[in-house]
């Protein structure tokens, strides 16, 4: 705990806390709004992520709590684990806050294990290709909201869901009957009875859930989007464009002041103060936050096992964000960062804030700026923006309850269009063909399918398009070379002119694995049929895997099979070894065939294989 309360500091680290703290409320609101658990689970994941990640993690000028990307594939993990609540969120709760707790905690164990220092090598067309699709996410989606449309209030377009809301009615009744053993066939009248109890509030609350699922994501805002247009809220519309404005025009003025908590402020005020017909978001819970032990007292594995996937892309991704973050933070203060502890830090933080119903955060760049800026030193300045937090969620959380929804989702339509990475962009037409694919790919499907999978696709195609130029460029360094091009052995050893040509060098460069085994496999093919010496040269082979063993044996069984005899130099010790496991040597290679250095070989041939040429003369 180095530097914890280094007082020497304590000034700036209270400015620092304090203004990252003001940055951080309106964009908490924002997310946890945008997330599907409302304002109060963005404002508890700040305040207990920023607190408990400055605390135990690894950077001291860190300012952690929700972000973009975080909050995006939290969204998928929410809406996800609803629906299969059929539409109830408080019977939901307990499972959504359990996958963020089990990421939390994947975060800790990825810290203990030391894994912090490999996450740079995720590569950058993967990353870029993932924010830019958080950005659409957020911009697409936060249209809705921002002209004053909820598919869900709209009941023409409800009413159109209420026959496919009697079917999964009538399916749910079924599957309730199958599970108590009922033989439906056999005694329909109780399949009639249950039916009968159904009520028009219990089809139409079916039919909202089935509304808002079919306009949720990207594919779903734009769907509803012509319908959104054509019922305008113009209160809404200007509340959200009078946000937008005032955070990209107060920059110009200045940048002392947050221009983002300067909008939320101005539109609020404008909307309480006229006392506008506007819609207010979720009531934020007064008093001290609570833990959900449901997490525990309701646990169900079958109802988290689909998303131990995602959880472990959250903890990937929020362990990613936070040490991009750690690198921009040691660069301006000249200091260095420990990823592994970092990670600790933040999975605690993530962890508390799950059990109290937070959403999950990471460190974020814009916050941890504003504090370095304003003279946080020390990891007191993040603890500081946690209780800034809570203390405005203690003294002010009936005021907050009354902020516009339409100036939070201006607020995030600005966050969207400022987390797409734009210099990824700009070089797609420099970029190499390959690395163009992933990114896209990733967009695409990101903001179109699923966040988590096209994560995941995106890292094997990166890794599959890796392995292939880096068994392209091995291909290329190994080759076959006939023996009279080293004149340097030939005037030293004197080998005769039908010696010269009856012997063959391959020269093994780089290791052998499954990406260069086809080169290496068309060795036979390129060896003449007169060739009867092979020699192959294997000090730069200082690995083979499997795949390339394999290959290897193929190879010289067949050189063999040719009546061919072969000839091993420099075999280095882990390629024997895998050798000697598949009996390559003896069985194959005898050791006598097998030779320290280039030089004792060639004497061998001149003096064995040579004698047979005279023998024969």
């Amino acid at each position: 705990m180095k530097n914890l309360f280094d007082f020497k500091h304590f000034r700036g680290d209270i400015f620092g806390g304090v203004t990252a703290g003001i940055v951080a409320l309106p964009l908490a609101l924002a997310f946890g709004v945008s997330s599907g658990l409302g304002p109060s689970a963005g404002l508890y994941g700040a305040i207990f992520v920023s607190f408990f990640a400055a605390l135990f993690g690894g950077t001291n000028t860190q300012i952690s709590g929700p972000t973009a990307p975080m909050t995006a594939v939290s969204m998928v993990v929410i809406a996800g684990i609803i629906a299969t609540f059929e539409g109830n969120v408080a019977k939901a709760m307990p499972a959504i806050l359990m996958v963020f707790l089990l990421a939390g905690l994947m975060q800790i164990v990825l810290g203990l294990l030391g894994l912090g220092k490999y996450i740079k090598y995720i590569p950058y067309p993967v990353v870029s290709g993932f924010m830019t699709a958080i950005g659409v996410i957020i911009l697409i989606t936060q249209i809705l909201p921002s002209v004053g449309y909820y598919p869900k209030e709209d009941m023409e377009y409800v009413n159109q869901f209420k026959p496919l809301a009697e079917e999964v009615i009538l399916e749910n009744i079924l599957k309730e009957e199958a599970n108590e053993g009922i033989l439906v066939l056999e005694n329909f009248k109780e399949t009639v009875t249950r039916a009968e109890k159904i009520t028009s509030e219990h089809v139409l609350k079916e039919s909202k859930i089935l509304a808002g699922k079919n306009a949720s994501g990207v594919i779903g805002a734009l769907k509803v989007l012509p319908r959104a247009l054509k019922n305008i809220n113009w209160l809404e519309l200007l509340l959200a464009l009078g946000t937008i404005i005032i955070i990209y025009g107060f920059k110009k003025i200045t940048k002392v002041v947050p221009s983002t908590l300067v909008a939320l402020l101005v539109m609020s005020g404008i909307a309480m103060g006229f006392g506008l017909e506007y819609r207010p978001i979720e009531e934020i819970p007064s008093g001290l936050p609570i833990p959900n032990l449901e997490i525990f007292t309701s646990f169900s594995l079958g109802s988290i096992s689909p998303y131990i996937f995602t959880a472990l892309t959250l903890s990937l991704l929020g362990a990613i964000d936070s040490l991009l973050t750690s690198v921009v933070a040691d660069n301006m203060t000249k200091t260095k960062h420990k990823p592994n502890k970092e990670l600790v830090g933040q999975g605690i933080g993530n962890s508390i804030a799950a059990l109290f119903g937070g959403i999950p955060g990471a460190g974020a760049t814009i916050r941890t700026v504003v504090n370095i800026n304003a003279g946080g030193k020390t990891r007191l300045s993040g603890m500081i923006a946690g209780v800034l937090l809570l203390f405005i969620l203690l003294a002010l959380g009936p005021i907050a309850s009354k902020i516009p929804a339409a100036v939070l989702a201006g607020i995030l339509i600005t966050v969207g269009i400022g987390v797409m990475d734009y210099k990824g962009l700009k070089a797609i037409p420099y970029m190499p063909k390959p690395e163009v694919v992933v990114m896209l790919v990733v967009l695409v499907l990101s903001s179109v399918w699923n966040l988590v999978y096209a994560v995941g696709i995106g890292l094997i195609l990166a890794s599959l398009m890796f392995m292939k130029k880096m068994g392209d460029l091995i291909a290329k360094r190994s080759d076959v070379t006939p023996l009279y091009q080293e004149n340097k052995w030939l005037s030293k050893y004197d080998f005769s002119e039908k010696l010269q040509k009856e012997t063959f060098i391959k020269y093994i460069k780089g290791p052998l694995f499954f990406g260069s085994t086809n080169d290496f496999q068309d060795l036979a093919k390129q060896i003449p049929e007169e060739a009867s010496i092979v020699i192959i040269r294997m000090d730069r082979m200082q690995y083979i895997d499997q795949s390339g063993l394999y290959a290897l044996e193929d190879v010289l069984t067949e050189l063999l099979e040719a009546n061919k005899t072969i000839y091993l130099v420099n075999l280095v010790q882990q390629p024997k070894y895998m050798m000697e496991s598949i009996d390559i040597i003896p069985d194959l290679i005898p050791e006598n065939h097998i030779f320290k250095n280039f030089e004792d070989c060639l004497k061998w041939v001149k003096e064995n294989e040579g004698n047979k040429y005279i023998e024969q003369k």
